[in-house]
């Protein structure tokens, strides 16, 4: 299996896409990794949140808020799913500070090991940081044309663009080439050690 000892972190909240989620959490485990669901819980042990087209229950039990930086260390990539999921994760009590997960993905795009997957809406989640994705190229919805080039990215009318440790994809639709692409990018890559940030830390 091509991914043994990768580990894969997918952003949620409600109103996700479900084909896709499901696609995920199937299809990176085939080539052997582990597949990791994170939200913000809010003090909550776990949360239940629906799809959009189906309203699938999908419980989530993990969250962003609690991983360290050696914890994020451990991820080989981080993926903002379609939907809605990332304009419900953008919110904020504070508008005087980012929204946690954006904050979260701020640390993820920090490190140049991590491969970041934003696909369709997924985008959004990034608005409140456009440094992240200004001059870079990607492709977003259709409906997110604006805010990708008032964030300085590069549009590329392509399904699936790759820029350095960044892959974005066009919708939700187009989620099984998504998953090719970040497979084959991490397959490429040396597998990780389990435990080494960790170590090295002491």
């Amino acid at each position: 299996m091509r991914l043994t000892g990768h580990k894969i972190a997918v952003l949620m909240e409600s109103d996700f896409y479900e084909p896709e989620i499901l696609y995920y959490q199937h299809r990176f485990p085939e080539e052997g990794a582990e597949v990791h669901f994170l939200t913000r819980l809010w003090g909550q042990d776990s949360m239940t949140f629906t799809g959009h087209e189906h309203r699938m229950p999908f419980e989530v039990s993990r969250s962003f808020e609690d991983i360290d930086e050696f914890a994020l260390k451990e991820f080989s990539a981080v993926i903002v799913p379609s939907g809605m999921v990332s304009d419900r994760l953008r919110y904020t009590e504070d508008p005087d500070r980012l929204p946690p997960a954006s904050t979260f993905l701020r640390r993820a795009f920090n490190d140049p090991a991590i491969v970041k997957g934003i696909i369709c809406h997924g985008m959004w989640l990034a608005a409140p940081v456009p440094s992240l994705v200004r001059g870079r190229r990607a492709v977003v919805h259709n409906n997110l044309l604006g805010d990708l080039r008032n964030m300085g990215g590069e549009y590329v009318d392509q399904d699936v663009v790759v820029h350095d440790d960044l892959v974005t994809a066009r919708t939700g639709a187009h989620c099984h080439l998504f998953a090719r692409t970040i497979i084959d990018l991490l397959a490429n890559r040396e597998r990780p050690v389990r435990g080494a940030a960790v170590r090295s830390a002491r």
